[in-house]
């Protein structure tokens, strides 16, 4: 049989480009995440954004720095804008108006232990961002849960320039701001004090769903907005958000219909917290994710359930950094179940037999 086929067939896979790089992925998901934090900068003021650049600044410096201790050039990998991307999620996941040194601390670690220790790029097992949030919390709670409500620039109380980098330095000077608990937070100490929720009066969202809370929960329409971009870009599918919301909406609402006094509804879920910007943005994330759909459906749920379940019995208000970290954790396994069949093997992975 001849063989003169063999010379024009591509022996390695892949045999197609889809024409997309990481660089371009990591552009379209920032692109989508700017009207949002831009917002919230509005809300915010400068120590939002003095923060925010400390804490990108500090991730790739971080990466920057292992790379030149692997004696790699730097300037390539970092052109890749993974080193920002994880910064700038992590900035959305902290008190607007945390100190410098927080934001600083928390892109060093999350390039340099949660990422590059593993590796670098794609080969992480943890979410950088959400390691670093969750390695924050636990070791400097205090910082970490300090809320205050949306202040936008120009109103007749909000900080001047002088007063904010003082506040963004760890001033402990009395702040010029309405410090506020998370709504998530605010239902917790309520419980733990004895109190129903049927009893208490939960505070209100704004009129483009802002409420005290993180970086990240200035603007939520804004977020589901990015995230509807992303999906529309084909930069993710619909498989993990989808999954993600659902397992956390479905328990909320079977909960809070059958004991109203204990379980909050499904939109305080929804529009509270990180569960749209870690629903879109952070448990999609391609390293770190299955990589079947069927896998990215059963990793979103239990990003879902397990935020449900530690928002509500857990003693942390906010779950989706800890969800996701567990799932990432559970990644390996489920692509280990869930595998695609292959051409010509049933899903076992013996041959099919001729005529069956």
């Amino acid at each position: 049989m001849s063989t003169d086929w063999l010379a024009s067939t591509p022996i390695a896979s892949p045999h197609v480009h889809a024409g997309s790089s990481v660089s371009a992925v990591m552009i379209k998901v920032m692109l989508a995440l700017t009207p949002a934090t831009v917002h919230a900068f509005w809300l915010y003021g400068w120590p939002a954004i003095f923060l925010w650049f400390a804490t990108v600044f500090a991730a790739i410096a971080g990466e920057a720095f292992c790379l030149r201790m692997m004696r790699r050039r730097a300037l390539p990998v970092l052109k890749d804008g993974s080193a920002m991307l994880t910064g700038w999620l992590l900035a959305l996941s902290l008190p607007p108006w945390a100190p410098l040194w927080l934001g600083l601390v928390g892109g060093l670690f999350a390039t340099i232990v949660a990422k590059q220790v593993f590796g670098g790029i794609g080969q992480n097992l943890f979410n950088p961002a959400m390691a670093a949030r969750v390695a924050l919390l636990i070791s400097f709670p205090v910082p970490m849960t300090q809320w205050l409500d949306p202040l936008p620039m120009g109103s007749p109380v909000a900080p001047d320039l002088v007063r904010s980098i003082q506040i963004a330095l760890g001033s402990n000077n009395e702040l010029d701001a309405i410090a506020s608990a998370s709504l998530l937070g605010h239902a917790k100490t309520e419980l733990a004090r004895g109190i129903d929720l049927t009893q208490i009066r939960l505070p209100a969202f704004g009129p483009r769903g802002e409420h005290a809370g993180s970086l990240g929960e200035a603007s939520i329409g804004l977020l589901a907005a990015g995230g509807l971009a992303l999906l529309l870009m084909r930069v993710i599918s619909w498989h993990i958000p989808v999954a993600m919301l659902l397992g956390a909406i479905l328990p909320a609402a079977i909960g809070h219909a059958l004991d109203p006094s204990r379980h909050l509804p499904p939109i305080v879920h929804l529009l509270s917290g990180g569960l749209i910007l870690g629903a879109f943005f952070i448990a999609t994330d391609y390293v770190t994710s299955p990589s079947t759909r069927l896998g990215q459906f059963i990793f979103g749920l239990g990003c879902g359930v397990l935020t449900w379940l530690i928002r509500t019995y857990g003693g942390y208000p906010e779950g989706v950094a800890f969800a996701v970290l567990l799932m990432n954790a559970l990644t390996p396994a489920i692509d280990r179940w869930v595998r695609p069949r292959i051409y010509g093997r049933d899903r076992r992975g013996h041959p099919l037999e001729l005529g069956k």
